[in-house]
């Protein structure tokens, strides 16, 4: 068995039996599905999100290892994300509880809570406007950026999403913040699926990217925007990455364009499209 709380929770929960506390509590469920519930509740007048995981099942688990993918089989994989994402610096949830009993992978109860992050949007909500009202181009240009940023320094760190589409960055919308938009915070958030190794393989280099790009090709980037993340992204000149990045970038590309045919059934108009030479 495995328990660590902290901050409040670990004063209000010290006297407590946490895993049952835990399954009983009560608030706003805001997803229920397969072994995984998502609730929204208040304590000591704060709120958080609890995670509780159930188990996915033996036949959940062959059917990921079937599709060549690792399962998610509770909270651990998430809270070990939190943490290194955390410590590389960047902004993410805040995880002040998290526990995990039983040894069967297939019916393991585990638990994740973190605070709510208020006063954020997430950014797919936040540009869905820009074709009609385009923001500044020194703003444009700084969350592209930071973006850019926030991608190269997990990917450097060895750690890949698996759900990287411009919705889970959730963006600062405090009063500080609004303040110096060219200085914008993102909260990277939603990593209960992201892989922690030395080296990201390939194909999850891939997705991730291609995730980045497919959910950006309805909110007015031009190609200079896609040639500003590539800059920032791959920290190198620009005639290099085209250069030296040719059958990556076209991979990207053919990728992004099968995600937004799969979701939406037509072919996206792209702002840049890369073919390898």
């Amino acid at each position: 068995m495995v328990l660590i709380l902290r901050g409040e929770l670990k004063k209000e929960w010290a006297d407590k039996d946490v895993f049952a506390h835990v399954q009983q509590l009560d608030g706003e469920v805001i997803r229920d599905k397969e072994g995984r519930q998502t609730l929204k509740f208040d304590c000591a007048g704060k709120n958080y999100y609890r995670k509780l995981h159930t188990g996915i099942g033996w036949g959940e688990i062959a059917k990921n290892f079937s599709q060549l993918k690792m399962p998610v089989l509770g909270a651990a994989n998430e809270w070990l994300a939190i943490n290194k994402v955390g410590n590389l610096g960047l902004d993410t949830l805040n995880a002040v509880a998290y526990g995990q009993r039983g040894r069967n992978p297939a019916r393991q109860l585990s638990f994740l809570v973190t605070e709510e992050l208020s006063e954020t949007l997430s950014l797919a909500v936040y540009t869905e406007q820009w074709p009609q009202k385009p923001p500044s181009l020194k703003e444009k240009r700084a969350l592209i950026s930071k973006v850019a940023t926030i991608t190269r320094t997990i990917h450097q760190a060895g750690i890949n999403h698996r759900d990287l589409y411009i919705c889970h960055f959730l963006l600062d919308q405090s009063v500080s913040a609004q303040q110096n938009k060219l200085q914008p915070r993102l909260f990277l958030v939603d990593l209960h699926r992201a892989q922690i190794r030395k080296k990201i393989p390939h194909r999850w280099l891939v997705k991730d990217l291609a995730s980045i790009y497919f959910s950006s090709l309805d909110i007015g980037l031009t190609q200079h925007d896609v040639l500003r993340f590539l800059s920032v992204y791959f920290d190198a000149p620009l005639r290099d990455t085209l250069s030296k990045r040719q059958k990556l970038l076209a991979t990207i590309t053919r990728r992004a364009i099968k995600l937004y045919r799969r979701d939406f059934d037509r072919m996206p108009q792209l702002p840049w499209h890369y073919t390898s030479r």
